[in-house]
């Protein structure tokens, strides 16, 4: 796969019309490729001056353990995402990682980012679009939890799933590959896993959306934006910025 077509220049090119310097700096973030396995965390909450990593292909999550040992998933994160940049600039992990499927990932240090931010500060920029746009959806997730009704909450975080892989060239308005659980989906949502099965098998027979084996199929794509109100907006996806 060329620079220009990594899932991670894919994503930050929907903000910087890239140049081929820039794109040469992004290859170089890729030197030291490392392989994950499943369900064996990456990164730990109070780690210190750990790298970042650039997600190149599988998916991992997010998550926060309470003190009676329950967990909270934050976030999915998918091909092209930065995964621990706020625990490398804050210099102490505020969350764990854990890949949820077999990853492959590119280890960024610091020093690595901070020289390719001061060759390249439109790439700086771009890396801060990113993190807003993850900021942005943090909120939306906000409101999935505490205004949006189980339907519109599995429905809305489908379709936000979708529209992320379609930046980085995994997934088309028919749908997308999807390894999450409904145990994962539950944590997530703040459902139980009982219902996180029940809203699937609604939405199916509204004809909206079928997920079943490992495969998210849009049935009726407009429908299920009508339904749960789905704004893109948040997700600023409609051409580069700065070109």
């Amino acid at each position: 796969m060329t620079a220009l077509h990594t899932p991670f220049a894919l994503k930050l090119g929907a903000f910087v019309a890239l140049s081929d310097m820039e794109l040469n700096l992004l290859n170089q973030l890729h030197n030291r490729r490392r392989t994950f396995p499943a369900r064996r965390d990456m990164i730990y909450e109070g780690q210190v001056e750990r790298s970042a990593y650039i997600l190149a292909s599988g998916w991992v999550c997010s998550y926060k353990l309470l003190p009676g040992g329950t967990r909270q998933i934050v976030d999915f994160q998918i091909p092209g995402d930065f995964l621990g940049l706020r625990s490398v600039l804050f210099r102490t992990a505020d969350h764990n990682i854990e890949p949820i499927t077999r990853v492959k990932a590119s280890e960024v240090h610091v020093q690595d980012l901070l020289e390719t931010f001061n060759s390249a500060p439109r790439l700086a920029a771009a890396v801060l679009w990113a993190a807003s746009r993850d900021e942005a959806m943090v909120v939306e997730h906000l409101v999935d939890i505490g205004r949006r009704d189980a339907k519109q909450r599995m429905a809305h975080f489908l379709l936000e799933l979708g529209a992320r892989l379609k930046l980085v060239g995994l997934a088309s308005n028919d749908g997308y590959s999807c390894p999450l659980t409904q145990y994962l989906l539950a944590d997530a949502l703040g459902l139980s896993a009982v219902h996180v099965n029940r809203v699937l098998r609604e939405l199916r027979e509204d004809g909206f959306v079928t997920f079943q084996l490992g495969r998210v199929i849009f049935d009726d794509f407009d429908g299920l934006v009508a339904f749960c109100e789905f704004d893109r907006n948040y997700l600023d996806h409609d051409g580069p910025l700065m070109k």
